[in-house]
C-alpha cells in the first residue's frame, strides 16, 4: 500500500505543479507552444535537458552495460560535458543571433529548402524508429519489474509490458500535446530533482548494506573486490574501446548536445543568451555526476550477483532496486522512473511536432498557416507519432549487446550524416547545397551497408569516424563541381545576446574535470 501511495503521490504532484505554472500561459502562439514563449531560465533548461536525455534506456541500459562491461561506458556521459562546452560557446550564439526555432531552419539559411526538408524527414524517422520505442520499452521493463503488473492483472509478462507501454505512451502524449514545451520543461525540472534523489538512493542503500552502515567502507569493499570494473580505459575488443573517443564518439556527442533538436530546443526557448548558456553548462555539471546513478549501480550489481545475469543484463537494475530499497520507497522510485520515461517521451514528441509543423507543414503544405493552425497540426502529429512508437516498442526486445548499445547503433544511421552537413555548414564555406545533399545520402547508405549488411570487424563508433570523413570528402568534391551560392546570414533574433559572465570559467572547469576522471580511473 505504501508503494502505491508514494507512486501516485509524487506523480500527481508533478502533474499539479505543471498545471499550476501553466494556468495563465498563452499556448496558442507558435513560440508559446513550441518554445515556451522564449522565457525559460537556466535552471529549468538544465533540468529539462538532463531529463530529456536521461531515461530508462540509461537507468536500465547503461547500468546493464556497466554490470557486464564495467566503468568503460562512462565515456558516453563524461565526454558530453566537453560537447556541451562547445555547444554553449560556439553553436548557441549562432542559433540565438539567427532567432532559430529549429535546427533544420539553419540548413535552409545555409544551404536550401530541400536540404532542410530532407533532414527534417530523417529526424522524424529517427524519433519513431529509435528513441521513442526504446524509451517506452525500457520504461515498461522497469515498471513491470517493480510492480509485477502482469501478476496483478493475471496476464503474461509480455502482455504486462505491452499494457505498460500503452499506458506510458498515453500519459506522455497528454503532457506533450496539451502543454507544449513549457509543460514539458516544468515537469522535467521536478522530475530531475526526483531522479537525482531516487537515483542516488540505489547506490547509497546498496553501499550502506555492503559496508554495514558505512558508505565509504562499502565503496572500498566493492572497489577492492572488483577493481577491474572501475577501469575507464576500454580495450580494443571491448564494447567501448578507448580509441573511439578520438574517432566517432566526440562527433556524436557534439551533434547530440549542440545540434539535436530534442536537446537544443530547450536552449532556443531561453529568455536570453546568458540563461541559455547557463542551462547548457549546468547540464554539463549534471553529466559529470550522473554516472553515480546510471553506471555505479551496475558495478555494485556485479558485486552482488557476479555473472548470473550476463544473459539478461537489461533486467539487472530492477533486480538491484528491489534488493536494496525499502518497500516504502519503491513507489517513489517507480514514480521517478515514470517521470524519467515521460520526460524523454514527451520532449521528443514536442520536438517532432515542432519540426513537422514549422519545417514541413508550413513550408510545404500550407505556407500561410496561422499560429493556431500550426499548434493544432503539432498536436495531431504528436498523437500519430505516439501511436507509431507504441506499436514499434516491443520490437526492440532482446538486443544482444543491450538496449543502450542498440539505441546508439541505430542513432548512427541518422546522427552522423546530419552532423557532417551541419559541421560542414559551420566550418567549410565552400560546401554547397548539392554537396550537402550528396553527403547526406552517402553517409546514410555507407552506415547501413557497413553496420547492418556487411561483416566488418570494426567497432561501429570507428565506422562513425570513417563515415564522417568520407562525407566531408564527398561534399567537398561535389561542391567543386557544383559551387556554393553566396548566402548571407542575417540577424533575425531579438533576444539579449549578452553572454553569461561565468560561461568561460565553468567551461574550463568541466574540461579539466573530464580529463581528471580519465587520469584518475585509467589504469
Amino acid at each position: 500500500m505504501l508503494t502505491v501511495i508514494s507512486f501516485v503521490g509524487f506523480t500527481l504532484f508533478v502533474a499539479f505543479f505543471s498545471w499550476y505554472r501553466l494556468r495563465n500561459e498563452n499556448l496558442r502562439s507558435k513560440d508559446g507552444y513550441f518554445l515556451g514563449g522564449r522565457s525559460l531560465t537556466g535552471g529549468v533548461i538544465a533540468g529539462s535537458m538532463i531529463l530529456t536525455n536521461i531515461s530508462t534506456e540509461h537507468l536500465i541500459g547503461m547500468n546493464g552495460s556497466a554490470y557486464k562491461n564495467g566503468m568503460i561506458i562512462i565515456a558516453w556521459e563524461v565526454t558530453s560535458a566537453i560537447a556541451l562546452v562547445i555547444a554553449a560557446l560556439y553553436f548557441l550564439p549562432i542559433y540565438m543571433r539567427l532567432g532559430l526555432s529549429t535546427i533544420p531552419q539553419y540548413l535552409e539559411i545555409r544551404f536550401d529548402a530541400t536540404t532542410k526538408t530532407l533532414v527534417s524527414f530523417l529526424l522524424m524517422l529517427s524519433f519513431v524508429v529509435t528513441l521513442l520505442p526504446i524509451v517506452l520499452y525500457t520504461g515498461a521493463i522497469n515498471l513491470e519489474s517493480l510492480f509485477t503488473i502482469s501478476e496483478v492483472f493475471k496476464i503474461s509478462k509480455s502482455e504486462g509490458i505491452w499494457l505498460t507501454v500503452i499506458t506510458i505512451g498515453g500519459i506522455g502524449s497528454v503532457y506533450a500535446i496539451l502543454g507544449g514545451l513549457k509543460a514539458v520543461a516544468f515537469s522535467d525540472s521536478i522530475n530531475a530533482i526526483g531522479l537525482m534523489i531516487g537515483g542516488l538512493m540505489v547506490p547509497v542503500f546498496a553501499l550502506w548494506e555492503i559496508g554495514n552502515g558505512n558508505l565509504i567502507a562499502g565503496f572500498s569493499k566493492v572497489y577492492h573486490t572488483i577493481p577491474e570494473k572501475f577501469n575507464v580505459i576500454g580495450a580494443e575488443d571491448s564494447v567501448l574501446p578507448f580509441s573511439t573517443l578520438f574517432t566517432g564518439l566526440m562527433i556524436n556527442q557534439v551533434y547530440f548536445w549542440g545540434m539535436n533538436q530534442t536537446i537544443i530546443q530547450r536552449a532556443l526557448g531561453a529568455k536570453n543568451m546568458a540563461e541559455a548558456q547557463k542551462g547548457l553548462l549546468l547540464t554539463g555539471v549534471f553529466k559529470i555526476l550522473i554516472p553515480l546513478i546510471i553506471v555505479l549501480p551496475g558495478i555494485i550489481a556485479f558485486y552482488f550477483y557476479g555473472e548470473h545475469y550476463f544473459g539478461d543484463q537489461d533486467f539487472i537494475y530492477p533486480v538491484l532496486v528491489k534488493k536494496v530499497l525499502p518497500l516504502s520507497l519503491i513507489g517513489f522510485f517507480a514514480a521517478v522512473v515514470l517521470g524519467a520515461v515521460l520526460s524523454t517521451f514527451n520532449s521528443v514528441l514536442n520536438s517532432a511536432a515542432t519540426i513537422f509543423s514549422l519545417d514541413l507543414y508550413k513550408k510545404i503544405i500550407q505556407p500561410t498557416a496561422s499560429d493556431q493552425v500550426l499548434v493544432n497540426v503539432g498536436k495531431v502529429s504528436s498523437l500519430i507519432l505516439a501511436v507509431l512508437a507504441i506499436l514499434i516498442a516491443p520490437m526492440v526486445a532482446n538486443a544482444p549487446d543491450g538496449l543502450y548499445q542498440l539505441m546508439q547503433q541505430l542513432n548512427g544511421i541518422f546522427f552522423i550524416p546530419i552532423a557532417s552537413i551541419l559541421i560542414a555548414g559551420f566550418f567549410i564555406p565552400k560546401i554547397s547545397a548539392m554537396g550537402a545533399k550528396v553527403g547526406l545520402a552517402t553517409g546514410f547508405s555507407f552506415y547501413l551497408l557497413t553496420t547492418f549488411l556487411m561483416e566488418i570487424k570494426l567497432h561501429f563508433i570507428h565506422i562513425w569516424g570513417i563515415e564522417f570523413l568520407l562525407n566531408l570528402g564527398v561534399m567537398y568534391w561535389v561542391s567543386l563541381k557544383f559551387p556554393a551560392k553566396v548566402s548571407i546570414m542575417t540577424v533575425a533574433g531579438s533576444l539579449n545576446l549578452q553572454e553569461w559572465n561565468y560561461a568561460k570559467f565553468l567551461s574550463v572547469v568541466l574540461c579539466l574535470v573530464t580529463l581528471f576522471i580519465y587520469y584518475f580511473l585509467g589504469r
